[in-house]
């Protein structure tokens, strides 16, 4: 039977190839180097959805989003700005603060009401964001 690694061995594997020790190439790496392949990965995800419909190629491409994820996240970890958690718990507040209609008392019964909402959040997060820095320029 072939090894599956857990999530904290991935973690474990994209730090070890950043450390001293690693790969020469991903220790290189910055945030701005790395968009050109954030680009190209995120597309081959989108041909794997449009044009190839093969389940096995896009779990591929979207491991190697992913990857560029966990690289970014490394990085900042690196720098001490933010870690892959951060990253996590941003996402698992704004998904639920987004959807009020899964966990709140809002009701939405269809999709386009289920956008509705997402995006009026939204718009509220994103007017706040704007009055704090007009306040702390």
């Amino acid at each position: 039977m072939e090894k599956r690694y857990t999530y904290q061995e991935l973690l474990e594997i994209v730090a070890e190839l950043r450390s001293d020790h690693g790969c020469p190439w991903d220790r290189k790496q910055t945030h701005e180097s790395m968009i050109k392949c954030l680009r190209e990965e995120s597309e081959e995800v989108i041909e794997a959805i449009e044009e190839q419909k093969d389940e096995e190629n896009l779990c591929e491409e979207l491991g190697d989003v992913m990857l560029q994820v966990l690289m970014h996240s490394q990085i900042a970890a690196e720098e001490n700005r933010f870690t892959i958690e951060d990253v996590v718990d941003m996402l698992a507040k704004k998904l639920v603060r987004r959807h009020p209609h899964v966990f709140g008392d809002q009701k939405a019964l269809t999709a386009e009401e289920g956008l509705a909402s997402w995006n009026a959040v939204k718009a509220r997060e994103k007017a706040l964001r704007q009055e704090k820095i007009r306040e702390n320029p």
